[in-house]
């Protein structure tokens, strides 16, 4: 199964008005990890597989390391804002290099003043 990029760029265009939460999802799958971990706080903390990774330098090594090893694509299918904003939830498929792909994924992205200070991704 391969992803439906038009529904990735409809959901992306959707979310135009937010350009963080779309900045987020473009410079992940583009592999643009320095863009990537500049959307990030100087304290934020990422969540992902059981592990924390802590600031920017940290956040750009973790995205690095998980495309050289799984080739990750995520294809957001849908967005939603909590507490007025601060917290967004990007849920889509990610396709990879990893059994069970694709899977769905929720991306709980935490905002303030212009950069994400947490994101935990879960099933």
């Amino acid at each position: 199964m391969k992803p439906n990029w038009n529904t990735a760029m409809m959901l992306l265009s959707a979310l135009s008005l937010l350009p963080l939460p779309a900045a987020y999802v473009l410079h992940m799958n583009a592999r643009e990890y320095e863009a990537f971990a500049n959307l990030f706080a100087p304290d934020a903390v990422v969540q992902d597989e059981g592990h924390e990774h802590h600031g920017p330098a940290a956040i750009r090594a973790w995205m690095e390391e998980a495309h050289r090893k799984y080739q990750p694509l995520f294809e957001p299918n849908s967005y939603k804002e909590q507490d007025g904003g601060s917290v967004c939830v990007i849920t889509g498929l990610v396709y990879g290099n990893f059994d069970g792909s694709p899977i769905e994924l929720s991306h709980r992205l935490t905002i303030a003043d212009g950069k994400i200070t947490g994101l935990k991704i879960t099933t």
